[in-house]
């Protein structure tokens, strides 16, 4: 640790030894740099505040029935890229600032600048959207006129995106919704074509081949068991009529002696009223009201007689007459009814199983080209149904497009309020001259301490006994000081006072140009008047 001390004392005694450079490095750099930075161009600020408010009121009545668009998200994209060379070309065709630049390099070094120098920072924290815009510029005029085209640009292109958007959105739509609608017309008119041409191949409301197949094989075993059935059924009554009519032929044929001695139904009925009129015969004359009657009603009833006993006998004449007895018995009337349903439902019946026999053989006859249709019938359904939906998803999606279309006009779901609008700086903002003055001021004096150090190890000089001991190896018993008679001493103590005086001045220059960068006016005064 001593040896370091030690080392450490004997190069400042080497760099106090070779002070000049110091002084020589000093008053080169530091007066040079003095006078250029106070010549520096005054720089003046302009700032504003805004303040982007995402709590639209119409965001949650809207959810649901349009696209929701995160507000955040995009905010913090326009920020990125609001310095992009489109929108600084932009800012300097507002400011008109493109008539400065003569060349276009000396454009390309406008944009360069304007990029370097708009500082845009959030300053609300990480929930309020508050952001600073600052610029720098020797014009006052012009750095507010930057910062309020910086807002503008900001603002508008904000807004504006999502009206882009939609309107992108909306011309997409349209489009997509124009070849489903062609594509949709397509499929209908392939499937109308395609059931047209096999109207009595396809399918019904049964199902498909194999299922209409077994259904109508099951009704025909069905049909073909009723009929079974009913055909029993028939045989059966037929076999009860045929058994009935010889009993009721023996029967008539007592009845029936000769045209006089017939049957017929109006017998009893005639023999009531014979004897009715020969019972009032006996009472009153024939003129009387009851007596005329009551032979009116025989005449009547006589006459219906012949009419019955005349059928009878052409009936007879016909080989019909056992028909006509049978009809009179209610059994046999019963049993003939019976058969003609029979028959009747026997024969619709017949006809519905040949039907549905035919159908069986048709259905078989084509089981090799019905699924294939079937198969192209559910492939042109199942490509129609897809582009249905697609198109019908699409015109929601327009209706929906459609409606954050005319909410992002009528208002938007970001507001700008700006806090601090752009002002032109009256007091500079810069350049920091104080803290240029200092900087250029320690690194004269760090390159003079530099210098010195630098030359005092290619040049050493012994300044103590233990630098001899150490160079030569030969303890050192003893120091002999110059006296006064060389006028070493004199000339230290010379040197001394110049680099003193020399720093002195210096900073006496230096504390003129610090007041100068806080006052200028109160240096420039004196001098203006003088002049």
């Amino acid at each position: 640790m001593q040896e370091i001390i030690e080392q450490f004392v004997g190069y400042l005694k080497g760099i106090w030894l070779k002070r000049r450079f110091i002084i020589i490095s000093t008053w080169l750099i530091c007066p040079p740099a003095w006078v250029f930075i106070s010549q520096l161009d005054n720089v003046y600020e302009s700032e504003a505040r805004v303040y982007a408010d995402t709590q639209s009121i119409l965001a949650p009545l809207l959810k649901g029935l349009t696209v929701g668009i995160n507000p955040e998200v995009q905010i913090r994209l326009m920020v990125k890229t609001l310095l992009s060379r489109p929108n600084l070309e932009r800012i300097t065709r507002m400011t008109d600032l493109d008539v400065q630049a003569d060349t276009p390099e000396a454009y390309e070094e406008l944009i360069a600048e304007l990029k370097e120098n708009i500082d845009i920072t959030k300053t609300g924290g990480s929930k309020e959207n508050i952001f600073t815009v600052a610029y720098q510029n020797s014009d006052p005029e012009m750095a507010k006129n930057v910062v309020n085209s910086v807002l503008t640009v900001f603002i508008e292109n904000t807004l504006g995106e999502n009206r882009s958007d939609s309107n992108s959105a909306q011309k997409f739509l349209d489009t997509q919704i124009k070849d489903y609608e062609d594509r949709l017309l397509s499929a209908e008119s392939r499937l109308t074509d395609f059931k047209q041409k096999y109207s009595g191949l396809l399918p019904d409301q049964y199902g498909g081949y194999y299922q209409k197949l077994n259904i109508v094989k099951e009704q025909l075993k069905t049909i073909e068991l009723s009929l079974l059935e009913q055909e029993t059924q028939l045989k059966s009554a037929k076999k009860q009529l045929v058994a009935l009519p010889n009993n009721n032929n023996n029967t008539s044929q007592n009845k029936i002696k000769n045209s006089s001695s017939i049957e017929t139904t109006y017998d009893e009925r005639i023999s009531e009223l014979e004897v009715k009129l020969d019972t009032l015969q006996l009472r009153y004359t024939e003129k009387y009201p009851d007596v005329v009657e009551v032979k009116r009603r025989l005449d009547r009833l006589n006459e219906q007689r012949n009419k019955e006993i005349s059928e009878y006998l052409n009936t007879t004449q016909d080989g019909d007459a056992n028909k006509l007895s049978i009809s009179q018995n209610p059994v046999i009337q019963q049993l003939q009814i019976q058969v003609n349903q029979l028959e009747n439902i026997v024969a619709s019946t017949s006809v519905r199983a040949n039907n549905y026999r035919q159908q069986v053989k048709e259905l078989e006859s084509k089981i090799h080209i019905l699924p294939e249709i079937e198969a192209e019938l559910t492939s042109l359904n199942r490509g129609y149904k897809i582009t249905k939906t697609k198109y019908e998803e699409l015109l929601n999606r327009r209706e929906t497009a459609l409606l954050a279309q005319q909410a992002d006009e009528n208002t938007s779901s970001i507001q700008f309020k700006v806090i601090d609008p752009p002002r032109a700086p009256t007091e500079p903002a810069g350049p920091k001259r104080i803290l240029f003055l200092i900087a250029a001021t320690i690194l004269g004096f760090g390159i003079g301490i530099g210098l010195s150090l630098l030359f005092s190890q290619i040049n050493p000089v012994v300044t103590s006994s233990s630098q001899v001991s150490k160079a030569t190896g030969i303890p050192v018993f003893g120091i002999v000081s110059a006296t006064e008679n060389l006028g070493l001493q004199q000339w230290y103590r010379r040197k001394t006072l110049i680099f003193i005086f020399s720093n002195s001045a210096l900073f006496i220059v230096l504390a003129f140009f610090i007041l100068y960068a806080i006052a200028p006016d109160v240096i420039l005064a004196p001098i203006r008047g003088v002049l």
